[in-house]
């Protein structure tokens, strides 16, 4: 079954929005790979996921870590290959497509507001409809559809 593919555009911070998005698919008991753009990135959101919420945790690793198969949220990047323990969620914040997307449930492309953010985005959008995957877009900021 092809994944479903959704779209939240116009994110102010697009890794603050991908952790709430990631502990609340963790709090409801889903597993979830989040790819960033570069390792920078990616540590970024670990350290933001370690104090996203007082009361909350998020256990999380970085893909390739011993613990990922048995670690609910996982942390890649595009500047090294991923071999994602989960197929459940793939959160897509780099400027590509993610390669193996196909074996996800589900795939969320979270896109700032920039320009530069925009363009690669609307260019993976045409990718996933060309191979007719089902598409919703998302107004990330009123969080209603588009």
């Amino acid at each position: 079954m092809p994944p479903r593919v959704q779209f939240y555009h116009n994110a102010e911070n697009p890794l603050a929005l991908a952790c709430e998005f990631a502990a609340r698919a963790y709090g409801s008991g889903r597993k979830v790979a989040l790819r960033t753009q570069d390792a920078t990135a990616a540590r970024q959101l670990d350290q933001m996921l370690w104090n996203f919420e007082q009361q909350a945790f998020v256990p999380h690793v970085m893909a390739g870590s011993p613990l990922a198969a048995e670690t609910p949220v996982v942390i890649g990047h595009a500047e090294a290959p991923n071999e994602w323990p989960h197929a459940e969620i793939l959160f897509n914040l780099a400027d590509d497509v993610p390669p193996g997307h196909e074996r996800f449930r589900m795939l969320i492309e979270i896109i700032g507001q920039s320009e530069e953010q925009k363009l690669p985005a609307r260019a993976r959008w045409m990718h996933y409809k060309q191979k007719d995957l089902p598409l919703q877009a998302f107004d990330a900021i009123r969080r209603e559809a588009l």
